[in-house]
């Protein structure tokens, strides 16, 4: 995906908020994208009958709907553990439209159901901690089992200028997101993900609810509160956890926009977030502001720069600060992207004295064949704070996704 965005929201006017709103990872995106066509490398197309079946579906019940498979390995040039990672997910998920197919107020079911798996003796998500790396490598490759990261309602209205979501929803989908963002397709290390690393909590599967929308052509705001102990893995645990603890994360953003057709790559928002105490988790109450600027400069590249601030909350990093770039000449076929971030390592989460990290990422995007994608990729972490006898460790990754 990544600047294929460009081409995904070119289409998309402030009177479809429900679309526009919805990060490069989330459920409607990912369909959106899935359906074009792709100028892939070897011009390989050896879905066309299923992709015509699905496109019939959907004409004839609203029902859209996609699967893919997903694979992230890594290798460390050192490690106090383990020197290797790796993991894939098998996802399904889908929008059917219910009501008001087709109209601007329409409402849809929108799901996606999961199951994360370890390939290696340990995840992506857990490989940090084998390099002394304060921070995650990866956000999503995990070795969860069954999970449902999306079950929500969508509801748009006000002639489509506006969105609400009431469900299990997924944090990121929706807060500080911007074209590149998606740890599916984008960048792997969360330092250029959601919030830099800066916002704590960031549930997913978590039973909540999301008001946003386009107060005009250029101006748009969101705002959300959902179960900050949300677990994907068991959804229904939702009703007791939320309306018993009462333990919430509460995002609001207000950003600007050349237009809904440019959303997430000529942008500039704030993102406030709080989150209460968990009790259980043991982590503190906490709160804090992200910011994004980003930039399309011509047809190839976009700019970027983001970071954040936070005070407790459980957030990785106190202070973060995020700079890159995204180049493609056929946003379709190949994407390479070059990121760099500094970070403080948050001293209510991992202690005190604390070394500043520095993080570069470099991928390159390939989409093989109408169906198949690789991503090779590189990270360079400096000073990683639980390994100071360690000036820089490499990290070699290469992913895999196949949709269907």
């Amino acid at each position: 995906m990544g600047l294929a965005v460009i081409a995904t929201i070119s289409t998309v006017h402030a009177e479809d908020a429900g679309n526009a709103l919805s990060g490069p990872g989330s459920t409607v995106s990912v369909l959106t994208e899935d359906a074009k066509d792709a100028n892939d490398v070897l011009g390989i197309d050896v879905q066309k009958s299923w992709a015509d079946r699905k496109a019939k579906i959907k004409e004839n019940t609203g029902l859209d709907f996609g699967i893919d498979y997903n694979v992230l390995g890594y290798a460390a040039t050192s490690s106090a553990g383990r020197d290797s990672s790796a993991s894939g997910s098998a996802r399904v998920f889908g929008q059917w439209e219910l009501l008001g197919r087709d109209g601007p107020n329409s409402g849809s079911l929108v799901f996606k159901i999961e199951h994360r798996h370890r390939l290696d003796s340990v995840a992506p998500v857990d490989f940090s901690s084998e390099i002394g790396y304060a921070g995650l490598v990866s956000s999503v490759f995990s070795n969860q089992g069954w999970r449902a990261t999306h079950l929500y309602w969508q509801q748009n209205f006000a002639g489509g200028r506006g969105v609400f979501y009431v469900g299990w929803l997924d944090s990121t989908d929706y807060t500080d997101v911007y074209a590149l963002a998606s740890p599916w397709t984008g960048f792997s290390n969360l330092a250029f993900q959601t919030g830099s690393g800066s916002i704590g909590g960031l549930p997913d599967g978590s039973l909540g609810a999301m008001l946003g929308g386009f107060l005009n052509d250029n101006i748009y705001a969101a705002t959300s509160i959902v179960d900050a102990n949300g677990d994907a893995t068991k959804p229904f645990d939702g009703f007791s956890s939320l309306f018993g603890d009462g333990e919430t994360f509460k995002t609001l953003e207000i950003g600007r926009t050349s237009g809904a057709d440019a959303l997430f790559v000529n942008n500039a928002h704030l993102t406030f977030w709080q989150i209460d105490e968990r009790e259980d988790a043991g982590t503190p109450d906490g709160y804090g502001v992200a910011f994004s600027y980003t930039q399309a400069v011509g047809d190839s590249f976009l700019l970027f720069i983001r970071g954040g601030w936070a005070e407790g909350g459980g957030s990785l990093y106190d202070k973060a600060l995020s700079v890159g770039f995204g180049y493609s000449k056929d946003p379709s076929r190949d994407l390479l992207s070059v990121g760099l971030n500094w970070s403080r390592p948050n001293e209510s989460t991992f202690g005190t004295d604390l070394d500043d990290q520095y993080t570069l990422e470099v991928f390159q995007q390939w989409q093989v064949t109408e169906n198949i994608s690789i991503t090779p990729s590189l990270q360079l972490i400096k000073d990683p704070a639980f390994n100071p006898d360690k000036d820089t460790i490499a990290l070699f990754g290469l992913r895999l996704r196949a949709a269907f």
